[in-house]
């Protein structure tokens, strides 16, 4: 299973999922799916637009777990 720890990285960097949304040119609602690990699949160019906004590696925002 994959966690998402977008929440995580939000809240340490203080951005807002709205703030986000915005700078990474994607919707809230898609942003918001993507935070609570409802989303199937995450685009690369998302993925990496999500960590140059927030100033981290893309296993910051990843985890596998069993």
């Amino acid at each position: 299973m994959i966690i998402v720890n977008l929440d995580v990285m939000m809240a340490r960097r203080k951005i807002s999922l709205n703030e986000l949304a915005e700078r990474v040119d994607i919707t809230p609602a898609n942003l918001s799916i993507l935070k609570t690990g409802k989303a199937k699949a995450v685009r690369f160019s998302t993925l990496e637009a999500i960590c140059k906004v927030l100033d981290c590696q893309p296993g910051d925002l990843l985890e596998y777990k069993e």
